[in-house]
């Protein structure tokens, strides 16, 4: 079990087709023949702060410690080696990729519903998402990502620290932000959370932000500071402003064909490990976005403590027209507003 590189990759998808035409045969013989998974992510190689890499290595320690070290062998594919983000979760969708590690939002484009847990100033913190969704909180969202796309989140984790601005000039308040093109994910939650903070909201692959910024084609994006760190945006962008407008969830992604095909016995172990693995995965990103913080400092990045009340005045129409065009995400908001840590 171990990360690919891109020479690899051609290697590891042949395998994956002979994995493919053998798949019932592995069902008959979990115990005896390795059951082989792919499991992608957009983010960096980066093993303290690219939470797919962060992720894999905890789900493969998990996988040893659940006896399950030589019947399961996770590939790890990052820096969108399989393909854009939104290429893959349809991937995921079809069964052609086992696994994805990426933030709720990808996965609106496939059912708008989880555009919830992308509007602006939801969360208050981690810890009071964690408790919500341990509530039940998520199930809504989780039924109905499976029932629209057969896809299954069978964890959630954090992306480590809440989503800020990173941009070419500082910013303090929403008129800051006026006339800036500023990245957000391909999602239309996200690109009018912007919009109403005042940004020139752009929507653009995440593989391609780094080269957007070389060419000013955007003046910055929003995300989280070890994603600052290990996509190295800070090498063009000199100003990072804490508007913290959103604690994006970071979800384990499951193709139902994956999961349709695993012996019963051997899946709920597997579904142990991927569990245990995305709780690690939430105390490592706590750990590491004050580390982050630090060496964007080290970087020469600005940190901005921006008026956070403006922007969430701005933002705050969202929740009721969201909430008002469709109607099944009000109970999820309510429970969610109504969880305090």
């Amino acid at each position: 079990m171990r990360p690919l590189d891109r020479r690899g990759l051609v290697r590891a998808s042949l395998a994956g087709g002979t994995v493919a035409l053998a798949a019932p045969a592995l069902i008959g013989r979990a115990q005896a023949a390795t059951l082989r998974m792919r499991l992608s992510s957009s983010q960096a190689n980066d093993p303290k702060f690219g939470n797919g890499r962060v992720y894999y290595d905890k789900l493969v320690s998990q996988l040893r410690a659940n006896g399950l070290g030589e019947q399961i062998e996770v590939s790890f594919f990052p820096d969108n080696q399989l393909g854009q983000e939104i290429d893959v979760i349809n991937s995921v969708k079809l069964g052609v990729i086992d696994m994805m590690v990426s933030g709720s939002s990808i996965s609106a484009n496939l059912v708008p519903l989880v555009g919830t847990f992308d509007l602006g100033y939801l969360f208050t913190s981690f810890e009071q998402q964690t408790k919500a969704f341990e509530a039940g909180a998520a199930k809504p969202i989780e039924a109905a990502l499976q029932r629209g796309s057969n896809i299954r989140i069978i964890a959630w984790a954090y992306n480590f620290g809440s989503r800020s601005v990173l941009s070419k000039k500082a910013v303090n308040t929403p008129e800051d932000l006026a006339g800036q093109k500023i990245r957000t994910l391909p999602n239309p939650v996200i690109t009018e959370c912007l919009r109403l903070m005042g940004a020139a909201a752009t929507p653009l692959a995440f593989g391609e932000i780094y080269t957007a910024l070389q060419a000013g084609v955007i003046d910055g994006l929003e995300h989280d500071p070890p994603t600052m760190v290990a996509s190295k945006f800070y090498e063009t962008a000199k100003f990072y402003s804490l508007t913290q407008h959103n604690f994006s969830p970071l979800a384990i992604y499951f193709s139902d064909v994956a999961y349709n095909r695993m012996n019963p016995a051997l899946r709920d172990r597997f579904l142990d490990a991927a569990g245990k693995a995305a709780a690690d995965t939430r105390a490592h990103g706590l750990a590491v976005e004050q580390e982050a913080m630090a060496l964007l400092r080290e970087r020469g990045v600005t940190i901005v403590q921006c008026d956070r009340e403006a922007f969430r005045k701005r933002v705050q129409p969202q929740m009721e027209t969201f909430m008002r065009n469709r109607p099944e995400a009000r109970p999820v908001i309510e429970q969610i507003r109504a969880t305090t840590v």
